[in-house]
């Protein structure tokens, strides 16, 4: 469901059956003439409208501002915006904050930008990994007050990670493109793997007029892509789906 089209019925229905609440997370970024800018984020808000057909859970509006960098084109007339790091850092404690106060305990974030360094970080995923660490730790506090985890009542602490419970998994940060996928299916900027992404997903985010227009090396492969690539892709991307957002 998407969230802003909840009633509050169905957020306590959500709450009670520990849903998983997906916030859809990218960047507006210079994808080559050819292609949309807003693709990352695209792709992960049109995977997860198809993983909605089968399994129950939340969609939070996309946010689309993230660090794109000027790494692949400046701004000037391509349409690249760039929020840093530490800018976003503080909007996404304050979200991640007032979603556990709502009452969610599932809440993932899906990101396609940079995501061939997703181990190490890159400055959006690891602004919202850092926030929600942070988010995390501060209402274990208000809820619990200071010295929660050294309480009686955390004895069982390690032998429920054993078993699975970790508050600090109520909130998570995931590549829409895992690195299971590598050699599986061409990962790329703008080129046959994004491309053809693109064509399955969202074609209207693609002119194919326009490949002629491209002169930089990363899209080289595009006139390649095609619809059935896309579809092989899109397959792929739902099966991680199904492996991160079960319940």
């Amino acid at each position: 469901m998407r969230y802003e089209l909840m009633l509050p019925n169905q957020i306590r229905k959500a709450i009670a059956e520990n849903w998983p609440v997906v916030l859809p997370l990218g960047v507006l970024e210079y994808h080559g003439e050819h292609m949309a800018v807003g693709m990352d984020t695209l792709a992960v808000v049109k995977t997860l409208e198809l993983f909605e057909r089968e399994a129950d859970i939340v969609i939070l509006p996309p946010f689309y501002y993230g660090a794109a960098s000027y790494a692949v084109a400046p701004p000037e007339g391509s349409g690249s915006v760039q929020v840093g790091g530490n800018a976003l850092a503080p909007f996404a404690e304050e979200l991640f904050y007032s979603l556990l106060r709502i009452g969610f305990r599932d809440v993932h974030a899906i990101i396609h930008h940079q995501t061939e360094n997703f181990a190490a970080g890159m400055p959006t995923d690891l602004a919202f990994k850092s926030a929600g660490r942070q988010a995390i730790f501060r209402f274990l506090e208000k809820e619990r007050g200071e010295g929660w985890w050294g309480s009686q009542a955390m004895a069982d602490y390690y032998s429920g990670h054993a078993e699975g419970a970790n508050f600090f998994n109520w909130i998570q940060v995931h590549p829409l493109m895992p690195a299971a996928t590598d050699g599986q299916y061409p990962f790329d900027h703008a080129g046959i793997g994004e491309t053809s992404l693109m064509l399955a997903l969202c074609p209207e985010a693609v002119d194919a007029g326009r490949f002629a227009d491209n002169t930089g090396w990363y899209t080289a492969t595009a006139p390649e892509a095609s619809m059935e690539l896309g579809q092989k892709g899109v397959a792929m991307l739902l099966e991680h789906l199904r492996a991160i957002l079960s319940r």
